[in-house]
């Protein structure tokens, strides 16, 4: 029987709790959560009562020790992040790895990450693609995007509503203004929008628009015709 549970929670729809997601959280002996007020109202919408604690990527070196010995000596946790998979651009990966060294027995349930609908929407090939996640603020963006740029399988980035149309701006001056990409915003959620285009009509959408919400941005491979 796995020690450590890693539960994808819904990114924006609370109906998209999986049965067994709750099954589980109703069964282990503890959860860790990237946020307790975030993950408390998803456990409070579904009557789920157990004992939580933190675990972020400010704490999870701290902590990570006492997680593992609670687990060795047959306790069970579920880990949990404010929206999506565990590990996928949130908290996880540490606490992963230290279980595969310490034969602590894991399983991943599968359930809700944005990057798949937003590719699966995009109507850009789905055969072949990267994840690259957010990119750097400063140190090694421009390295990263040039990559981007020569690469020929659809990649997929998340961006913050802040650093939107300082991203699209790079993607026009690195990658062309016809550059094929596809952002979605609020997915699942009640304002959910996919605006598919050329770069610089899809930057035009978003200069007239509001700039709310988790983006995840899809850019064509290089050499992708419509």
């Amino acid at each position: 029987m796995p020690s450590l549970y890693l539960v994808p929670t819904p990114i924006g729809n609370l109906s998209d709790m999986t049965y067994r997601a709750v099954q589980v959280l109703n069964d282990v002996d503890f959860i860790l959560a990237e946020d307790t007020r975030t993950s408390g109202v998803l456990l409070k919408h579904y009557d789920i009562s157990k004992p939580l604690s933190s675990f972020h990527t400010h704490n999870e070196h701290k902590i990570l020790n006492s997680v593992l010995e609670r687990l060795k000596n047959g306790e069970t946790a579920a880990l949990i992040s404010d929206a999506g998979t565990p590990g996928i651009s949130d908290p996880g990966y540490l606490l992963v790895r230290e279980c595969l060294k310490n034969d602590v027995q894991i399983e991943c349930l599968p359930g809700p990450t944005a990057l798949i609908p937003a590719l699966v929407k995009s109507g850009f090939p789905t055969d072949r693609f990267v994840f690259e996640g957010f990119l750097p603020h400063k140190k090694g963006r421009q390295k990263r995007l040039a990559a981007i740029a020569n690469e020929d399988k659809t990649v997929i980035l998340y961006e913050s509503p802040h650093r939107l149309m300082k991203l699209l701006d790079e993607i026009i001056s690195l990658m062309g203004p016809d550059r094929y990409i596809s952002v979605s915003r609020e997915l699942t959620k009640l304002y959910e929008e996919t605006i598919t285009g050329m770069a610089e009509e899809v930057k035009g959408h978003f200069e007239s628009g509001t700039v709310k919400g988790e983006f995840v941005i899809i850019i064509a491979g290089h050499g992708f015709e419509k």
